[in-house]
């Protein structure tokens, strides 16, 4: 006798491809054996009101952050971003929230990710505004970190394919 599964029945075959998002609001289609994992932390810094931005060559502006390295912790990854990107010392990050993006990355190699985001709210320690440790990649996009009213943060361009806006309000609370 045959007995048949219903639940198998139930779950579709998830498609070969994906739908990655750039930047530029532009959607790629990717196989999904070519996307690359990749775990990001995010760090947001608020000091007398104003909340700490990278801003971009384009005039966009984005947090901090980045790729979380194998065997790293993703709070001391967004603390090591922090750093590197803008010069600032921070501390104790608290986890505010996590997205799931599916993005090109279109100012490196073009390579499609499904990205894990992880955004933390982070106390400010000390530091001056350097972009001085960023690598050539970085570079190549990030014109410098500044302190950004908060006040402006909805009338500002964020370059990401996910809107951080919503934790930046959250950690200003």
């Amino acid at each position: 006798m045959v007995h048949h599964h219903r639940s198998l029945l139930l779950h579709p075959r998830m498609a070969d491809t994906v739908q990655c998002i750039d930047v530029f609001g532009k959607l790629h289609q990717t196989l999904r054996t070519e996307l690359q994992w990749r775990p990001a932390a995010y760090g947001i810094v608020i000091k007398d009101r104003q909340v700490l931005l990278l801003r971009q060559f384009g005039g966009e502006y984005d947090l901090p952050g980045g790729g979380v390295n194998i065997g790293e912790d993703p709070k001391t990854a967004a603390i090591r971003e922090i750093k590197e990107e803008s010069g600032i010392e921070a501390e104790n990050p608290v986890l505010l929230g996590v997205e799931s993006s599916l993005f090109r990355a279109s100012h490196s190699d073009n390579k499609s990710y499904h990205s894990l985001l992880l955004y933390y709210s982070c106390s400010y320690v000390s530091g001056h505004i350097s972009v001085s440790s960023l690598d050539e990649t970085e570079s190549r996009y990030i014109d410098t970190a500044e302190w950004v009213d908060l006040k402006l943060i909805d009338s500002i361009k964020i370059s990401s394919t996910v809107d951080s806006r919503p934790y930046i309000k959250q950690a200003s609370c």
